[in-house]
Formats: C-alpha cells, structure tokens, sequence
C-alpha cells in the first residue's frame, strides 16, 4: 500500500499543479505537494495536464446538467456552460486569443505585435475574436445538448482535455518570442511528455462514447483540433518569430471550437 501510495503522488502533485496553473479554483494546499505555489513544471508536470483539463471541463459540464435540470432551454444552458468555464479559467485563454488577435492583426512590426499583445487594453481585433470564440462554442454546445445533455456534457469534458494539451504545441514547437514573461520562465516541453500527454487525451476524449457516440466524430474532433493548433504555432512563428502565453492560450481556445465545430459535423450529418 505504501508503494501504491508513494507511486500516485507525484501524478497527484502534478495534477494539483495543473490546475493551480490553469484554474482559479480556491485549491488548499496538499499534503503530497513539495512546492504547492511554484511556476509549473512545464517539462513534465504537463504530461497530467489532459486529467486537469477534463476537470475543469467537467465543471462546465455539471453547469450544463445543472441547467438542464432547471429546464432552462438548450442556449440558455450552453451559455450557462460555457460562462462557468470562463469564470473558473479566470479567462486566461480568452484573454490570450484577444491579445494575440490584436498584436497580430494590429501591429506592422514583430516588437510592435509584442508591445500590442502585452497590452492589456483589447482591441478591435482581440474584442471580435472574443465574441466570435464566446459565440461559436456555445452554439455548437447548445447544438449538441439539443441531441443529448449527457453526451453533450462528456464531450465538454474530452474536448477540455484535448484543447488544453493541444495548447502546450506553440510552446513545445516555437522559442519564446520575447525574454520575458510567462513563456520564457517556463520549460520547454520535452517532445516525449508533449507525446503522453496527447495520449492520455485521447484516452479521456473516448469517455461520450459510452453515450453511444460513435469513435469517428471523436477522431474528426481530434484531428481537427490539431490541426488548427498547429495553424495558429504556424501563424505565430510567422507573425513574430516564436511563442507566448498569449499564442497558448489562442491555440487552445482554436482548438476547442475547432473540435466542437468538427463533432457537430459530423453527427449533424
């Protein structure tokens, strides 16, 4: 028992850090936690970040039930959803694909584009990326609860995992932009952990389909994901020449309504 127990805490402590990282949750401090107030570990506490991430879906997931149960109408509760991973998320992700909108669409220059995306005024462009990103995620949530609340909330749960390791890509691909900030403090992560954390995605990204959801929308929601998470480390490495928090935190929210896109689809279809 006590080697089971001594073998679960550092994936335990890796979990907690995740989702000191990528949540505003009011966690307490852990007993198995070393550091619980130390800059993540993202050379390999990330490999855990797919676990972390299908929680905090899981709690925009039992919004979505919650509402349901209220006999609140499907956009109604899909806002409700989508607005509760938004408050425990801190918007972090929002706010990332806001600023990354601007300093790439507003700036002439790679410093330019940089001093735009450390702004914290949102622009035109970052304040349309907002809506659209707000806009398109709930409809597609609002569409697939209209086929299912339950599988609709598993699904919420997958694709909170795949998008949020998906977004680890720029930082895994691209050098830091600039020598400051969150980006450049954080470790690169290792090809190999970036591999067993896709891994252990698409293992939680099977959970609708106990709802009976066949595997082929789940794959397209997938691989379009990837795809437009590499698009935007794609654009990134154009545009400026690396990567930032705020190019994660746009491939993730990419990714996201990519796969949701992709799932109403294809059982739409």
């Amino acid at each position: 028992m006590d080697k089971l127990i001594s073998l679960l805490r550092q994936p335990a402590s890796d979990i907690v850090a995740c989702l000191r990282f990528y949540s505003r949750l009011p966690l307490p401090v852990m007993a198995f936690e070393r550091e619980p107030f130390a800059m993540l570990d993202f050379s390999r506490a990330i490999v855990m970040l797919p676990v972390a991430g299908a929680m905090i879906g899981g709690i925009g997931a039992l919004a979505l039930l919650l509402a349901t149960a209220l006999h609140l109408p499907p956009v109604i509760a899909a806002i409700v959803a989508v607005a509760a991973l938004v408050l425990v998320t801190g918007a972090m992700h929002e706010d990332g694909l806001a600023d990354t909108a601007d300093g790439f669409g507003g700036g002439a220059t790679k410093a330019r584009k940089l001093e735009i995306m450390k702004d914290s005024h949102i622009g035109t462009y970052g304040g349309a990326a907002l809506v659209l990103s707000l806009l398109l995620r709930a409809a597609a949530l609002e569409n697939l609860a209209r086929q299912g609340v339950f599988r609709a909330a598993l699904i919420l749960v997958a694709v909170a995992a795949v998008s949020r390791t998906l977004g680890l890509l720029p930082l895994a691909a691209l050098p830091p932009a600039r020598s400051d900030g969150a980006s450049y403090a954080a470790a690169r992560p290792s090809p190999l952990v970036l591999a067993r954390a896709c891994g252990l995605a698409c293992l939680i990204c099977l959970l609708p389909m106990t709802t009976g959801l066949h595997l082929q929308p789940l794959a397209t929601g997938c691989l379009c994901a990837g795809l437009a998470a590499w698009g935007v480390t794609a654009v990134a490495a154009r545009q400026i020449n690396g990567q930032t928090g705020d190019v994660a935190g746009a491939a993730q929210q990419i990714a996201e309504i990519a796969f949701l896109l992709a799932v109403v689809g294809e059982t739409a279809a």
